[in-house]
């Protein structure tokens, strides 16, 4: 992924409005970031803890989702997968609800999906963070493979938002 400004990313926001999006809390640490191994940009707002945003460039261009999750931790006794890289966690998946973009969100229609609590599926793929033992299933498709599938998963949901 290419690295984002704090401008490109609230100017990609395509389910909320545009006095939402400049309001939002965006990391201030983007040039810190690991834009080489992002398949897309997620955060969770530490002013709202009921808040998440990611950004993904799909289609050449970045487009930012604003996301709702009810602050509960899904699996604190049981495993549980993330939709988008198949990582499972102990505790660390949410389930996550975008309003729909245009007019269906503004009548209160939304999708969710499960996800990483941190957002963090691109580092988990690549092994370059470790969610804990048996975390990742074992697979003997290549890493290539894991990450087309994760933006394939990714686009999809982007696809039932802006839809």
């Amino acid at each position: 992924m290419q690295p984002l400004t704090d401008k490109e990313i609230r100017a990609a926001f395509v389910n909320c409005s545009k006095g939402a999006a400049k309001r939002l809390t965006v990391p201030r640490d983007l040039a810190d970031r690991p834009w080489d191994h992002l398949d897309y940009f997620g955060w969770r707002d530490p002013q709202a803890p009921d808040r998440a945003y990611l950004v993904a460039e799909l289609g050449g261009r970045p487009t930012a989702l604003a996301l709702r999750t009810t602050g509960a931790v899904f699996g604190h006794t049981r495993r549980s997968m993330c939709s988008m890289c198949l990582t499972t966690h102990s505790g660390g998946v949410s389930l996550m609800v975008a309003p729909k973009a245009g007019r269906a969100g503004q009548q209160g229609n939304s999708v969710g999906t499960y996800l990483c609590d941190d957002l963090a599926c691109s580092l988990y793929v690549r092994g370059l963070r470790d969610a804990g033992a048996g975390a990742r299933l074992h697979e003997t498709i290549t890493l290539e493979e894991k990450v087309r599938r994760t933006v394939a998963n990714l686009a999809a949901f982007v696809d039932k938002v802006v839809a």
